[in-house]
């Protein structure tokens, strides 16, 4: 894992960005399409509004959601909403958005599962100060689960059931971009680095290619 320190949340999502930006173009160069996974919470909305700025080959790139509330369409506790509203224009399209309305959600999941490609090229994670990403929870059912690509939580989590990719899943990605910001997350961050499996974050198999960015709250010297 490879730590970057930046002085603030918005140098970190510029950085985001110019990650994204530069993994796709290298993507599309090499095996001529890009698969992109990302999380929801609001820290990656300036990231996402960022690449609007950068030279993004968007027609090749396909956006998957790594996780998302059980909720109804247009509801604003939606990952999607916010996606949506973030996202430059030329990269609304490539959304492939959770279908969490489906009347049975456990093959809807297993529906979008199969839609995903054999590796997903990047992913972006978050980091909450409970120490979840995606919608990998503490102590929900879904932490244990090793044969699906994607699945339901086990229960409620902050009011909500979620969709999310599992850890295979997450372990099977050529690349994961964590973007973490705010002094709240300085405890779990340091976990996260340690692979502290009493977290969810720490029990991610990372590939070689990681990278966490941290504003300096979060990811500066001792506070």
């Amino acid at each position: 894992m490879r730590l970057e320190v930046l002085p603030d949340a918005e140098a970190a999502a510029a950085r985001g960005a110019r990650e994204i930006a530069r993994a796709a173009r290298d993507g599309v160069a090499d095996r001529g399409s890009f698969a992109l996974a990302v999380s929801g919470g609001r820290a990656p909305w300036r990231m996402f509004e960022l690449l609007a700025g950068e030279e993004v080959p968007w027609e090749q790139v396909d956006v998957f959601q790594v996780d998302e509330r059980v909720l109804p369409d247009g509801d604003p506790g939606r990952n999607l909403v916010h996606l949506l509203d973030s996202l430059p224009a030329p990269a609304r399209a490539r959304v492939r958005a959770m279908p969490v309305t489906a009347e049975d959600p456990d093959a809807a999941a297993a529906g979008y599962a199969a839609a995903l490609p054999a590796a997903l090229d990047l992913v972006h994670l978050g980091l909450g100060p409970d120490g979840h990403t995606a919608s990998l929870v503490p102590g929900d059912s879904v932490l244990e689960v090793a044969d699906r690509r994607v699945a339901l939580t086990g229960g409620e989590y902050q009011g909500c059931r979620r969709m999310t990719l599992t850890y295979p899943e997450l372990a099977g990605a050529r690349a994961i971009l964590w973007l973490v910001t705010g002094a709240e997350k300085r405890d779990p961050l340091r976990a996260l680095q340690a692979h502290d499996p009493s977290i969810p974050a720490g029990r991610v198999e990372a590939p070689a290619d990681t990278l966490i960015l941290a504003d300096d709250p979060a990811g500066g010297g001792p506070g």
